[in-house]
């Protein structure tokens, strides 16, 4: 068999693969003669039917089935021995073939993973923020610390002082959540007194638009997704389902021991420490994934490179268990490619900087993932023997694996970033950090 590339350009080639008698003949030859004890023809008994009959019966459609495992065999070899890094799988070219013919041409359409280089230390303008927890977000945890543990006596009508329980819905735009707030959540007071004087099963309409101070309140209260938040203008209806009055919680230590463990914080100086902690912690969670896709968005901007697009589009008709048409090809890949790009350029980055994961790497990852989640849950203290007995049950099922798996990439890379982005420090409040996260 000859088996040869013929490139198109950088990043498209065609592999053609000419078949000739000796590559399949022997065993199709094996195949018939296995038929023949078998082969059923009207006349013949089983077993009687002459060869030159079972050939003319069987022998094309074996032919077939053997040549196409010679072709998938070779081209699978092939690859193997050119090393080619392929995007997606070889596509068949749709040609005519004469099966009758002796020798055969196949021609598969591939597409190569772009050669590119990446500059991690190039000039950009990323930063990466380090998010304070100032004293109004502070003051309003506290708040909310001695509304959640204080006891809440219902009420007959809503007043000012009352928290609302109940559901926002409109059903042509999806909302439906339930939820409670105090009704100095609203922007204007005139909404506010909408629910002044209200009752159980009582409803009142109110606008998103303007609704809150801030627009992103919507994502909490109404659960709306972020891109849908500006400027939506519908009216949602409320309805009330329960009213109370809160009587905030003592700051004492009996409420600071429930909420922290027994002697750990012991007056309000204490608890604000620890609010702030706990918060910049997580702040710091979300300020490293910003800039982790800060740096995504900078690298794919500025690492150009071409893609086979054409055979992808192509590619993406072929797999999955819905073939997909042409515009829906079209469309999927206009939404894949720019996380295919960044895919590339991941694994460039990881490559270039010789980074690995190791096992070890996965089972550090996970045994800290799972202390946290413990933490969470009460748990401060557990045994070495528990956490590494849960880390073996989460490692033992492969999509979790994974899963842990791109976490430690993303780690890794966060790291990786943070050295050679060299990005700008800016310290900001959480509000601050929220307005420039969605650009606003």
């Amino acid at each position: 068999m000859d088996i040869k590339r013929v490139a198109i350009d950088a990043v498209n080639e065609t592999i053609v693969l000419n078949v000739v008698h000796m590559d399949y003949k022997g065993q199709v030859a094996k195949r018939i003669n296995e038929k023949l004890p078998l082969a059923q023809v009207k006349g013949f008994r089983k077993g009687q039917v002459p060869k030159d009959l079972v050939e003319k019966q069987y022998g094309k459609g074996i032919k077939q089935e053997e040549i196409k495992k010679v072709v998938d065999l070779a081209l699978e070899r092939f690859v193997q021995s050119e090393r080619l890094n392929l995007l997606g799988t070889p596509i068949a070219k749709e040609n005519e073939i004469d099966w009758d013919a002796e020798e055969l041409t196949f021609e598969y359409e591939i597409g190569l993973v772009p050669n590119f280089e990446i500059d991690l230390e190039a000039k950009n303008n990323i930063v990466k923020y380090i998010v304070t927890a100032d004293d109004k977000l502070i003051d309003g945890q506290v708040e909310r610390i001695q509304k959640q543990f204080g006891k809440a006596n219902p009420v007959e009508k809503v007043t000012e002082d009352s928290d609302v329980t109940g559901t926002f819905s409109n059903e042509e735009n999806g909302i439906e959540n339930k939820t409670t707030f105090s009704l100095s959540v609203f922007k204007d007071k005139k909404t506010a007194d909408l629910f002044v004087g209200k009752e159980v099963g009582d409803i009142v309409t109110v606008n998103t638009k303007g609704l809150f101070e801030d627009d992103h309140q919507l994502m909490d209260y109404l659960k709306v997704g972020h891109d849908n938040v500006h400027d939506l203008a519908v009216d949602v209806a409320f309805t009330i389902s329960a009213i109370n009055v809160s009587e905030p919680a003592e700051l004492n230590q009996e409420l600071f021991d429930k909420l922290f463990g027994e002697g750990k914080v012991a007056s309000l100086e204490d608890l604000k420490a620890k609010i702030k902690e706990d918060a910049e912690a997580q702040f710091a969670q979300q300020a490293d994934q910003k800039l982790l896709l800060d740096v995504q968005d900078f690298l794919i901007e500025n690492t150009k490179f071409d893609l086979p697009a054409e055979f992808l589009k192509k590619w993406l008709q072929t797999v999955g268990e819905k073939k997909l048409s042409a515009e829906e090809a079209e469309v999927e890949y206009a939404r894949s490619e720019k996380g295919l790009r960044f895919q590339l350029i991941e694994g460039k980055a990881m490559a270039q900087s010789n980074i690995q994961i190791t096992f070890d790497d996965l089972k550090e990852f996970t045994t800290g993932a799972i202390k946290q989640q413990m933490a969470q849950f009460g748990q401060t203290n557990p045994t070495d023997e528990e956490v590494q007995g849960i880390v073996a049950r989460v490692l033992s099922n492969q999509e979790e694996v994974k899963r842990l798996s791109e976490q430690v990439v993303a780690a890794k890379l966060l790291d990786l970033f943070k050295e050679k982005a060299n990005p700008t420090t800016k310290e900001v409040t959480y509000e601050e950090f929220i307005a420039a996260s969605y650009g606003e």
